[in-house]
């Protein structure tokens, strides 16, 4: 039995003409849901009962801190509730990051809900996990809110300039408009969560920095919320310049993709590098993200995954036929001369 604490939370979790019911009907076929006033009674297996009464649970309390009830909403809860490892969904979609231009920011998986927790507790956080996994994004809201609540005195935004897989040639303008192209998915984030009038201003005063990585050598950066976006196409020695920049009052957020390196030739990632070099000090926060915490369009973590099962096949391919290789090569050398090795 699952009790609503009133008609206008009832409203909200069962949804428009009982569509989160329906939607509870599908999932859990085995279970004959019942309403029956403020209460809703399950009955059959025990446990898909019980998986189903967890589920509407959840949704009741995201539904009285008001958030919308819809089809999506369920199935990541329900995926939540498979993979949460303890934390309640509740506890990690209602949870509030920034308000702003009429809508809410918040983590929408528990993996979110860790990275961001881990931006509050740590001074230096890496965020690594595939595309639409929402790192970028949550590290610029938690960075436009500290900057609000006077945590810190600026914004410092920065990626390396390096070309994912164009060749961009000599591009036209000044300086600004040649590394403009590198830095726009940065002001688009910054868009999304201030009022772009004032963004210009706050540029112009320096609260606001978006600059390639280039620029932060020889720099200390104090009492400032520094992201450093698309990592992965660092150098190792980038990336220690860019960590030693460091100073008073301040905080790093580090994201990338590495599987989505675009440097060149053999030249190593420094986000893989760092990830065993720094993995052991305290006050630094690795949180890895995954598919299943894709929020973008539903195929979006579709394809992740199959670019992830594409990958790990090739590589299995690829060691099975280096072995195979160093038998033969093994076999070679250890043959009498004039004879075929067997």
């Amino acid at each position: 039995m699952v009790h609503m604490p009133d008609r206008d939370t009832a409203l909200r979790a069962l949804g428009q003409a009982d569509a989160t019911l329906r939607l509870l009907e599908q999932s859990y076929p085995n279970v004959r849901i019942t309403v029956r006033d403020m209460d809703v009674a399950l009955d059959g297996p025990v446990q898909d009962t019980r998986s189903a009464a967890a589920l509407l649970e959840e949704l009741v309390v995201l539904a009285q801190r008001g958030t919308d009830i819809t089809e999506r909403t369920v199935m990541r809860v329900t995926r939540m509730l498979r993979d949460a490892e303890g934390m309640r969904p509740a506890s990690a979609l209602a949870t509030s990051i920034l308000s702003t231009r009429g809508k809410t920011i918040r983590p929408k998986t528990v993996n979110q809900k860790h990275y961001v927790d881990a931006i509050d507790e740590h001074t230096v956080v890496f965020g690594v996990g595939p595309a639409g996994t929402g790192k970028t994004y949550l590290a610029m809201a938690k960075a436009v809110r500290a900057l609000q609540s006077k945590e810190v005195n600026r914004i410092i935004l920065t990626r390396p300039a390096v070309e994912a897989g164009e060749r961009l040639g000599f591009l036209p303008g000044s300086l600004n408009d040649k590394i403009d192209p590198y830095l726009r998915p940065l002001y688009d984030a910054l868009h999304d969560m201030m009022d772009p009038e004032s963004i210009p201003r706050l540029m112009e005063a320096g609260t606001i920095e978006v600059a390639p990585l280039a620029y932060m050598r020889g720099r200390t950066l104090n009492d400032a919320f520094v992201i450093l976006d698309e990592a992965q196409n660092t150098t190792p020695e980038q990336m220690k310049m860019f960590l030693t920049r460091l100073g008073f009052g301040s905080r790093i957020v580090v994201t990338g993709d590495v599987t989505q390196v675009d440097l060149p030739g053999s030249t190593s990632s420094g986000l893989r590098q760092v990830q065993h070099v720094l993995q052991n000090i305290d006050d630094i926060a690795f949180c890895e993200l995954t598919a299943q915490d894709v929020v973008r369009h539903e195929l979006v973590g579709e394809i992740v995954s199959a670019y992830e099962q594409f990958d790990t096949t090739n590589r299995h391919r690829n060691e099975r036929r280096r072995r195979k290789d160093e038998r033969r090569a093994a076999a070679s050398t250890t043959a009498e001369p004039g004879q075929e090795p067997s």
